[in-house]
């Protein structure tokens, strides 16, 4: 008999989520639906409070999730431990496609009164980048040319050496 209550989990260990507390989970949601390619995957709400699960759909093999929680005045667990956000260098990282695709959303991020860093050339680890600020204050980084997700698949052999 199984203590689980989800027909599904994983057979090794996996980087499933990264969770962040907010203060308006309506206003996350916005946010990063018109600067992310994130889209909810799901709602969830109990006393305490509610959360959403944001994902890329396009991933669905291999899905990573930004989960937001909003506590309810009176009910966060953590209290009166504050929810700090991440930044100025901790970070969520997004890699673009083009450098074009880093200036349009640094220009996004600066009408929308949320453009915090860039865009600017950074070495050749970091590449062209742009940081925004999400509702909560936290930082979420838009690269070109970084490299990160042709190390990664170099290393795990994906790609040839």
């Amino acid at each position: 008999m199984s203590d689980a209550t989800h027909n599904v989990g994983p057979t090794r260990p996996t980087w499933t989520h990264l969770a962040i507390a907010v203060k308006d989970v309506e206003a996350t949601i916005a946010w990063y639906e018109t600067f992310t390619h994130l889209s909810v995957l799901a709602r969830h709400e109990d006393v305490d409070g509610k959360n959403v699960w944001l994902g890329d759909k396009t991933a669905k093999h291999n899905p990573f999730i930004l989960v937001a929680g909003q506590f309810y005045e009176g009910h966060d667990p953590f209290a009166p431990s504050p929810h700090m956000p991440l930044g100025p260098f901790a970070h969520m990282g997004i890699e673009l496609p083009s450098r074009a695709d880093i200036d349009t959303m640094a220009e996004k991020g600066r009408a929308a009164g949320c453009l915090a860093y860039g865009p600017v050339q950074m070495p050749k680890e970091i590449g062209y980048i742009c940081f925004l600020k999400d509702p909560d204050g936290n930082t979420i980084e838009f690269s070109h040319d970084q490299g990160v997700l042709e190390e990664a698949k170099r290393s795990w052999g994906v790609l040839p050496d």
